[in-house]
């Protein structure tokens, strides 16, 4: 069964995406830590982060990073936090999290966007690519 994110990817949920290749899908978290919290995901489903081959795994740190260095052009932040976890959806996937305090990288800490908020957020970012 395929995961959330491989549904995201085949354009059967949609999502704000921020940018994609042929290997990767960048996209806004709905439930977000942080105002531009983003996901990078391979479009492989591979469950575990780890499971990925050397070749996949630096790719995704390499595109991960362009993603981070953009977001941080548009949101007005400290830093770039990147955080792997994992155990949320069975598809190895990144969070990108804008930072200026600790309890930014908590998952237990959440903020509310509307759709209009997410839709220009994610045209900002991509601005910045």
């Amino acid at each position: 069964m395929p995961s959330i994110f491989t549904k995201i990817i085949n354009g059967e949920i949609p999502s704000y995406k921020i940018d994609e290749n042929k290997d990767f899908y960048a996209f806004l978290d709905i439930n977000p830590n942080a105002k531009g919290h983003t996901l990078v995901v391979p479009k492989k489903e591979v469950n575990k982060i780890f499971d990925l081959d050397n070749g996949s795994f630096l790719a995704l740190m390499e595109y991960s990073r362009k993603i981070a260095i953009a977001l941080e052009k548009s949101v007005p932040c400290k830093r770039i936090g990147l955080t792997v976890i994992g155990l949320e959806v069975p598809h190895a996937h990144v969070h990108l999290i804008p930072l200026n305090e600790m309890k930014d990288a908590t998952f237990g800490t959440k903020i509310q966007l509307s759709s209009d908020e997410f839709i220009e957020l994610a045209r900002l970012i991509q601005s910045n690519l």
